[in-house]
């Protein structure tokens, strides 16, 4: 391949090399972990598991989490948006399965409701893909901004230790090893090696891993015991079963993954610098459905894209969906290899939050720059970003404010990303598409999401 053939490759689907690949998929995968275990975690705990059939539920999410990963930036002519995309378990059901698991459907009820609100939203997904014409800058910016934002919360508590139930939550300890980690982030973006660069995010979680190692942290005495190779057992729960009521809880979910992965799509579409159209996000969010539905076969959950990973796109300038790619089968060896989980899971909670701090940091000001693009002399457009973003910021703050709602209304407002999405999307329409409101100064609807990053 020529140099001039090389220029006319979108950034997304150039490969660097198996080598390269797997390096800079390993961070995305470090990056994620702790999201992707979390929620497994939580629903096994409800579920009354064991900590052996949590584990089991924890390596099909990693399994399953890889296989899905590689639909979405491998894909095919219907599935996949074909870009740095990384799957994995959504926390945005974990409320709802929860909820059906105590109120007697168990695990099954949950796995039915999952298949049948995932084909659903297969059959959604052309249709869906529609709203990209509501989703100009003023839209796509608030979005964008408030995922960063969204995720800073997360880096926080890795930060302090990452369980508040620990002796030391919030120690100085615990926060001097993210800051530390953080510094070397830092430091390594300061070298003229580009390559270094790159990796500074998996150099930071080495260096500080093996700092924290010798400062206390991190137990991996218990890496070596346990199984070293096992394969997920079909159905390990039981056959679903399908109730009407759990079905219509998980489809509201499925709506709320639907608008957030659409989201990330634009997101990372923004970041990479390429084309994001109807087409494209039709693709991603099948990707979504279509593994959903799989999931529960293996024993997972409700997949989506992951936004945390969309700030390492951001930061490393990484942009090759090959990369991510690589990732998932990182992924798919850590659910049949669980003695590799265990290693990556016994990585101290304040090394991944220091790198987080930066990671999801770049989302947000990914979003500013996508923002400071927006003619704000249009009074309508500061009162689209100002309400959007402050919409958005109130569940971050506060998660009981919308406790006394319907659970319809908790389940579409629970997420910073979703009622960002929804408050702008509404008054974008209410000032930019119906006529007695649209001025001559403001731009119209069919102005196109393909803004793209300059830097």
């Amino acid at each position: 391949m020529n140099h001039q053939q090389k220029n006319t490759i979108s950034p997304e689907h150039e490969y660097l090399g198996i080598s390269k690949s797997f390096a800079y998929g390993l961070q995305h995968v470090l990056t994620m972990y702790g999201g992707i275990v979390a929620p497994p975690l939580i629903i096994g705990t409800a579920a009354g598991l064991s900590a052996a059939q949590i584990g089991m539920l924890i390596a099909a999410a990693l399994f399953v989490g890889g296989l899905a990963t590689l639909i979405q930036t491998i894909g095919t002519k219907y599935l996949g948006a074909k870009l740095p995309l990384v799957q994995g378990v959504s926390f945005a059901g974990v409320a709802t399965m929860v909820a059906i698991i105590t109120t007697g459907g168990g695990l099954p009820a949950v796995y039915g409701a999952v298949i049948a609100a995932s084909l659903i939203g297969l059959c959604l997904a052309p249709y869906f893909s529609k709203i990209i014409r509501f989703f100009p800058p003023v839209v796509t910016g608030c979005v964008i901004t408030i995922i960063g934002l969204s995720l800073l919360p997360v880096a926080i508590r890795w930060m302090m230790g990452g369980n508040n139930k620990a002796p030391d939550w919030g120690s100085v300890e615990n926060i001097s090893l993210a800051l530390l980690t953080l510094g070397i982030v830092i430091v390594l973006n300061m070298l003229p090696q580009a390559s270094i660069r790159r990796l500074s995010i998996l150099l930071a979680i080495v260096v500080g891993t093996t700092l924290g190692y010798f400062m206390g942290f991190g137990d991996f005495s218990q890496v070596s015991s346990g199984e070293w190779l096992q394969f997920p057992h079909l159905f390990a729960f039981g056959l679903p079963t399908f109730e009407l009521s759990a079905i219509l809880s998980m489809l509201i979910v499925t709506l709320v993954i639907m608008t957030e992965t659409t989201a990330d799509i634009i997101a990372v579409g923004d970041i990479v610098g390429t084309e994001v159209d109807s087409k494209r996000i039709a693709n991603g969010v099948r990707a979504d459905m279509f593994s959903s539905a799989f999931a529960p076969i293996f024993g997972s959950f409700m997949q989506s894209a992951f936004a945390q990973n969309v700030g390492l796109v951001a930061i490393t300038g990484i942009k090759s969906r090959f990369v991510v790619a690589a990732g998932g089968v990182i992924l798919i060896v850590l659910g049949l290899l669980p003695i590799m989980g265990r290693l990556i899971a016994a990585i101290p909670m304040p090394v991944l939050g220091g790198a987080g701090l930066v990671l999801f940091g770049s989302v947000a000001a990914s979003g500013i720059h996508t923002l400071a693009k927006i003619d704000y002399n249009d009074q309508k457009n500061l009162i689209i970003v100002a309400t959007a973003l402050s919409a958005g910021m109130i569940p971050i703050i506060n998660h009981e404010f919308y406790a006394h709602f319907p659970v319809w209304v908790q389940t579409l407002f629970h997420s910073g990303i979703s009622s960002t999405c929804i408050f702008a999307i509404l008054l974008n329409l209410l000032f930019n598409h119906l006529p007695s409101f649209r001025s001559s100064r403001t731009p119209h609807l069919s102005q196109t999401i393909n803004t793209r990053n300059t830097h």
